[in-house]
């Protein structure tokens, strides 16, 4: 099976402009910015998908959603932030491989999409 872009950016195959990382985890910017901030944050460990993320996993979870907190407070997401993530082609998955968006710097609206 062909590596993720995700994988490949673990790998330091491709380039990626890394605001964190740790033994556990990924942080990086986006390369299409929704707003202006745009955070990909991404386990180590390959997940296809949070429909893949198994009981063990809860230390890493709880561990990505504490960078994330960590990552707005460094880039003074003080006004607010949004952490989306898709699960699944339907809701816009296009990277086989968990990940999550931290999106802040403009007013978000309701509905999302």
């Amino acid at each position: 099976m062909a590596k993720t872009i995700f994988k490949r950016i673990i790998d330091g195959e491709i380039p990626a402009r890394i605001v964190h990382q740790d033994a556990l985890c990924l942080a990086f910017h986006d390369i299409a910015p929704q707003a202006p901030t745009h955070v990909v944050v991404i386990p180590k460990k390959e997940i296809a998908s949070l429909n893949d993320v198994g009981d063990d996993d809860a230390e890493l979870v709880g561990h990505l959603f504490v960078v994330i907190r960590n990552l707005a407070k460094q880039l003074q997401l003080d006004e607010g932030y949004r952490v989306v993530t898709n699960c699944g082609p339907f809701a816009g998955q296009s990277v086989d491989h968990l990940h999550f968006h931290l999106l802040g710097g403009r007013p978000m609206t309701w509905p999302p999409g």
